[in-house]
């Protein structure tokens, strides 16, 4: 792929959902372009339509109209098969319920896209994502043994053990206080940064888009405002290893 060319590219997207006899326009038109290695986030009030632009543009969703493209490829052309590879191998995601399965360890948790990838050195990678995220100490704890803000280095793991170009964060600060959250948005810079991974946030608070270098705001199913942040807030000292990074980051996926 063209590096100059937009990772993810939308145009005219629309959904709308039916509720008995209402129809709900929760996206109207919605155009946008992403570039490789861009931080950025969607900022929107309840009910604007943000949540469901971050399912479509993670495949979890489909437009009822327009078109969008993910490394050149219409999404829409896609079968079951290859979107479920794509949310696999393509995108990681994570909430703001962290989405952990509550008994089972921390490193378990992050084993499960391994189940549907086949990637060699799978329980090294874990352990390398674990590390990465400050949590090499706490790999056999459960979640009910760890703080929220650990919880969500657990999700976020996860998302990276399958080393994708994307990352797909739903506010994922939303249930921390502001000293763990702070920590995240942390690791989210340093992985942008030193991985060049794309990341999107979406998220009703300022602090955390500023933390971004780019906010697309929408409202009621429009994007109103598409901006740069000329001087992103920075959320702290190095999170985590150049060894686990290094580890993480080998090409053992085939």
């Amino acid at each position: 792929m063209n590096p100059t060319a937009p990772v993810i590219e939308i145009q005219d997207v629309t959904k709308t959902y039916r509720m008995g006899d209402i129809q709900v326009h929760a996206l109207r038109g919605v155009s946008m372009q992403v570039f490789p290695g861009e931080l950025m986030s969607i900022m929107g009030p309840s009910g604007s339509g943000k949540s469901t632009l971050m399912n479509i543009l993670g495949a979890l969703d489909i437009p009822t109209g327009g078109i969008y493209r993910l490394d050149g490829q219409d999404v829409g052309k896609m079968n079951d098969d290859h979107l479920a590879e794509i949310r696999n191998r393509k995108i990681g995601f994570v909430f703001q319920s962290f989405n952990l399965l509550p008994r089972t360890s921390a490193l378990a948790n992050v084993e499960l896209p391994l189940v549907y990838s086949g990637a060699a050195n799978g329980r090294e990678r874990c352990i390398a994502a674990l590390e990465m995220v400050g949590l090499g100490d706490r790999i056999h704890h459960n979640p009910n043994e760890l703080s929220g803000g650990q919880q969500q280095r657990v999700a976020i793991a996860r998302a990276l053990v399958n080393n994708p170009s994307i990352i797909l964060a739903d506010e994922p600060t939303g249930n921390l206080d502001s000293k763990s959250g702070a920590e995240i948005m942390r690791i989210f810079q340093e992985l942008n940064e030193n991985q060049g991974i794309t990341i999107i946030f979406v998220t009703h608070e300022p602090d955390i888009a500023e933390h971004t270098r780019r906010i697309v705001r929408i409202q009621d199913g429009h994007i109103v405002s598409d901006s740069p942040v000329n001087v992103p807030k920075r959320a702290g000292e190095q999170a985590y290893t150049r060894r686990a990074r290094d580890l993480i980051t080998d090409d053992a996926v085939n």
